[in-house]
């Protein structure tokens, strides 16, 4: 994040960067070994994402619509929220108008970083063991989600609800190409498309609204 709002980094660049840099952090860490063992709390992280403590729903699903319901709120209701879109939306206008742009993307990439960071750990607990290559392609993954649930790459636009129901459908997509006995290796090209897809619309949709 501060590499991006204040050296001016472009975000893609540092996300490929710092990707590739802690992959191999984890290589290193581990030895490029398979890790099925986490010390003392080893039965509390396998009940923390493997669990189900409510009514038998999976943990990890419990996690994902607390999340959406706090990440809307925030988005929505607040003037953090507000002020993201702002700065998605046009951040030269948004500056003139006193938002702290700097500090405020500073803030979203710490967010998202502990985010994920979370998401890994439960993922780990839900597995029950853990690879260095686990989550590889699963950044691609969350971009068609939110851009199925129509959030604007450009910025300025989308909700949680889109993004977890984008994510929702990718899985049925992905669940039915199984079910159809079509090639896993085939699913990278299905996902793609659906990508591309949703940016034909997103960008026919922003076509019409500037008309």
């Amino acid at each position: 994040g501060i590499l991006i709002a204040y050296l001016g980094f472009p975000p893609f660049v540092v996300t490929l960067g710092m990707l590739s840099i802690a992959r191999s952090l984890a290589m290193v860490a581990s030895n490029n070994t398979v890790v099925f063992q986490f010390g003392p709390d080893h039965d509390k992280l396998l009940a923390l994402g493997g669990g189900a403590f409510v009514f038998g729903i999976a943990n990890p699903v419990l996690y994902t619509i607390v999340l959406a319901l706090i990440t809307g709120f925030v988005l929505r209701w607040t003037k953090f929220g507000r002020h993201i879109f702002a700065i998605g939306g046009n951040e030269h206008a948004a500056t003139l108008t006193g938002v702290p742009v700097r500090q405020i993307k500073v803030a979203v990439y710490m967010i998202s970083a502990l985010a994920a960071g979370i998401a890994g750990i439960i993922q780990t607990g839900w597995l029950g063991a853990v690879t260095t290559n686990l989550g590889n392609g699963m950044e691609l993954q969350v971009i068609a989600a939110t851009v199925i649930g129509g959030a604007n790459l450009a910025g300025g636009m989308g909700t949680a609800f889109g993004a977890v129901v984008g994510a929702a459908l990718i899985e049925v997509i992905r669940n039915s190409l199984g079910l159809l006995g079509i090639n896993a290796f085939w699913q990278g090209v299905f996902i793609g498309g659906a990508i591309l897809l949703a940016v034909l619309f997103d960008r026919i949709r922003n076509f019409r609204r500037n008309e």
